[in-house]
């Protein structure tokens, strides 16, 4: 893959808005050890995950609060406390993604995330309803890094995969993207996304 992109295609969670269920529930366990237990015990990661393939929060509570009554109140402060979990966007990257977009050049995304916590989070930061299209996982009903929601944005939009640059915090992700024909970068912090931009010749 020689060609050079020309299109940025962005993951929302952890590379432009942060995001951590510690945010939240280290106000409701002793420490963070304790709530990494509670997430791991009832596998709160993998639940989260079918809300952001389509399932709604209320077929998701009933799925979970009866096999840990325990925990029936900070299962249910996941979805009624969001916003916690969202605190704020990644400023370095937010002004990047400013940077390319005053060059003119076409911005996308695709995320992993349920439908209404999305729509929520754009309504909080703005920055995130400014793509030409974003891929919402919920939506489709597939999650990175199936190939298919990738093919959606590029047939949706009409793109040739090595025309695209993929910015994603997990690898997986970005391996995912990489096997659909995208250059893809592993995003770890602002800095280094820059430098590597300027490496594919976008002049941020």
């Amino acid at each position: 893959m020689n060609k050079n992109p020309s299109i940025v295609v962005f993951d929302i969670g952890n590379v432009l808005l942060r995001w951590d269920m510690h945010f939240l529930y280290e106000s409701y366990f002793k420490t963070r050890k304790d709530a990494q237990a509670f997430i791991d015990e009832t596998g709160l990661e993998a639940w989260n995950l079918e809300q952001d393939r389509g399932r709604n929060w209320e077929d998701a509570e009933a799925e979970l609060v009866p096999r840990f009554p325990q925990y029936e109140k900070e299962i249910r402060a996941f979805r009624k406390q969001w916003h916690h979990m969202a605190p704020g966007v990644i400023a370095g990257t937010v002004l990047i993604k400013e940077r390319l977009a005053a060059l003119n050049t076409p911005l996308y995304a695709i995320t992993n995330f349920a439908a209404d916590t999305f729509a929520e989070s754009q309504e909080r930061f703005p920055t995130l309803k400014s793509f030409i299209d974003i891929v919402v996982s919920a939506d489709e009903e597939v999650v990175k890094p199936d190939p298919a929601i990738y093919q959606v944005l590029l047939e949706r939009n009409n793109l040739e995969a090595a025309d695209c640059l993929f910015i994603d915090d997990s690898e997986k992700n970005v391996i995912g993207a990489r096997a659909v024909g995208m250059h893809a970068h592993h995003f770890k912090s602002p800095y280094l996304l820059a430098e590597d931009l300027r490496r594919y010749g976008f002049d941020v």
